[in-house]
């Protein structure tokens, strides 16, 4: 186990054997030996650590790759509706020949570690969609060129806006340097941004994008990223207005920029992966122009945020872990992730909450996506809740 330069948690081989006791204290180790190895620490809970308010519907990703081939990284993950839930994913996995005994269907369950492995990486069926049971409903294969040839990890996240009334689909793509816009039904795609394999700076190329973000009128914040650390602003007709951020770690800057949201009262909200905080800013008159507001501190490697209209939820790395935030910045509930197999993870890379209530969340290094449903008589509390929108 190592992390990798970009700070990454990433396992060659996992261990066959599960960690020995509670699964809150193997968590815990299995994230410090990692950071020790790093000469870093782990960051540390602000507010009240408690167990799960979900329980994992086992085995719910059901396999349909042919034969000899696995999931690969479930890095995008967003549920549309309970029975229409969108993955991309980095390719698929190439299993070894023959097959070792233990294999339950992803490759973490026979000790490889996808986003390690990327000589068996190969760019098929890295869209689909799955149903509320786990099993694959469309496969867009017809945009698996977009990813092949790539030397990276390509699809990085997917997104739809909740006030596009043609709901159509944003991928990003982050070794490509590129952003698609598909139309729901994935026939067209209809609209490229970026230049493929062209890193830039201005106001038409992007560096190792992350991510997008919706507003009511129409702009798109895009998370640009890793080389660029900067969120750009474009309006509905794609056109560049502005952007925010810089390379740094004073105000407003960042260290690599990883997810962004929107939230009541005209809040942003930005992960600084590298950084370990979230940089809050607010929307001004100016359509192009934002204002900080303050950064939380105190995070590791936040992957993922979703905001509720009262709180925000985010996944970190280093312990892998959900936490929970008022809007002024305190830490109000922690739940960790377990690593061990069968239901575990190395890396919660993207949730997503359904109109009903079930938690998605893709793993980017065992490589598959699970779902998550309120345990009986949990706190709604402790729920996370499917994205704030305007009304």
């Amino acid at each position: 186990m190592h992390l990798s330069a970009n700070g990454s948690l990433r396992v060659d081989r996992l261990p066959n054997a599960r960690l020995h006791g509670a699964w809150l204290a193997g968590c815990l180790v299995l994230a410090a030996s990692a950071l020790a190895l790093a000469g870093q620490q782990p960051a540390t809970a602000a507010g009240p650590v408690g167990p799960s308010p979900y329980d994992v519907v086992s085995g719910w990703h059901k396999p349909f790759a042919a034969p000899g081939f696995a999931f690969g990284g479930n890095s995008g993950v967003f549920a549309e509706s309970p029975n229409r839930i969108f993955v991309a994913q980095r390719g698929e996995f190439r299993l070894p020949d023959p097959v070792p005994p233990g294999f339950a269907g992803f490759a973490g369950s026979i000790k490889f570690n996808v986003l390690n492995a990327v000589d068996r990486r190969v760019w098929q069926n890295c869209l689909y969609t799955l149903d509320a049971n786990g099993r694959v409903k469309e496969r867009w294969t017809q945009w698996d060129s977009l990813c092949e040839g790539s030397p990276g990890p390509g699809p990085h996240r997917i997104r739809i806006s909740p006030y596009d009334r043609d709901r159509r689909v944003w991928l990003i793509n982050e070794t490509f340097h590129q952003i698609y816009v598909f139309s729901n039904d994935g026939k067209k795609l209809l609209k490229t941004l970026g230049e493929k394999n062209v890193p830039g700076n201005d106001q038409t190329h992007f560096a190792r994008p992350q991510d997008v973000a919706f507003l009511p009128d129409g702009r798109v914040l895009i998370a640009d990223g890793l080389d660029n650390h900067r969120v750009m602003i474009i309006d509905k007709d794609f056109k560049y207005l502005g952007e925010f951020g810089s390379n740094g770690k004073g105000p407003g800057q960042f260290s690599g920029v990883h997810a962004v949201a929107l939230g009541p009262n005209d809040r942003i909200y930005a992960l600084d992966r590298s950084g370990g905080r979230i940089n809050v800013f607010r929307t001004t008159r100016e359509p192009g122009t934002v204002e900080f507001v303050e950064a939380w501190p105190g995070l590791s490697l936040p992957l993922d945020i979703i905001v509720n209209d009262d709180s925000l939820w985010i996944t970190d790395l280093k312990p892998l872990r959900f936490i929970k935030y008022d809007f002024k910045g305190n830490q109000l509930y922690t739940w960790l992730v377990p690593p061990d197999l069968p239901d575990g993870y190395l890396e919660v890379h993207t949730f997503s909450v359904d109109s009903a209530g079930n938690l998605y969340g893709g793993d980017n290094q065992y490589g598959r996506t699970q779902k998550f449903v309120p345990k009986q008589g949990a706190d709604p509390k402790l729920l996370i809740r499917a994205p704030w929108r305007a009304r």
